[in-house]
């Protein structure tokens, strides 16, 4: 099943191994990630990123969410993070999250990553629509789900919460083509 590979990328579950290379990461992508991430801090240590693998693996065994690592193709050197979380069985569908780190920002990784956990989405978990949510503001999120073939359906008012108070939030979809279904 997994990791799942492109030409320019491999998406794998996190290992405990990962730990120093995903603070570094974090720590690297500040001025980019603080902005839009509530989980990112100045001060993001290894021991966090390991505490995050142990609740990403926990997720996975039972299925209520799939948070991975998106690195290089030989699945060595972390270039970010995408998931389907949020997920909602009754209606079928979830979120997808990412970020990349900056210095491998505006590389095309990110749309390409999404285009990958959606493929996984639908053919592997079943589900029939992914929703990528942005801040209003986050033109490079916004952009990733663009590019990533997602629809702009609308502008929801206080959909995120962030940084104490509610943000409105661009929702984008991907859905399977309708032989898919």
């Amino acid at each position: 099943m997994l990791p799942l590979d492109s030409a320019h990328l491999c998406i794998r579950p996190f290992r405990q191994a990962d730990a120093d290379a995903f603070a570094e990461a974090v720590f690297e992508s500040l001025a980019s990630l603080m902005a839009w991430m509530p989980w990112c801090h100045a001060d993001y240590t290894t021991d966090e990123a390991r505490e995050w693998f142990a609740l990403c693996a926990d997720n996975l065994q039972s299925e209520t969410s799939y948070e991975f690592g998106i690195f290089t193709p030989d699945g060595k050197t972390l270039l970010g993070g995408i998931s389907i979380n949020q997920i909602n069985r009754e209606h079928n569908y979830g979120n997808i999250g990412y970020w990349i780190r900056a210095s491998r920002q505006r590389q095309g990784l990110a749309s390409e990553a999404v285009g990958v956990i959606a493929t996984y989405g639908f053919h592997e978990l079943g589900l029939t629509r992914l929703e990528i949510l942005a801040q209003v503001d986050n033109t490079a999120s916004r952009r990733v789900a663009e590019k990533a073939g997602a629809t702009l359906e609308c502008v929801s008012r206080n959909r995120l919460w962030f940084d104490g108070r509610p943000r409105d939030a661009a929702m984008y979809a991907l859905i399977p083509p309708p032989d898919d279904l």
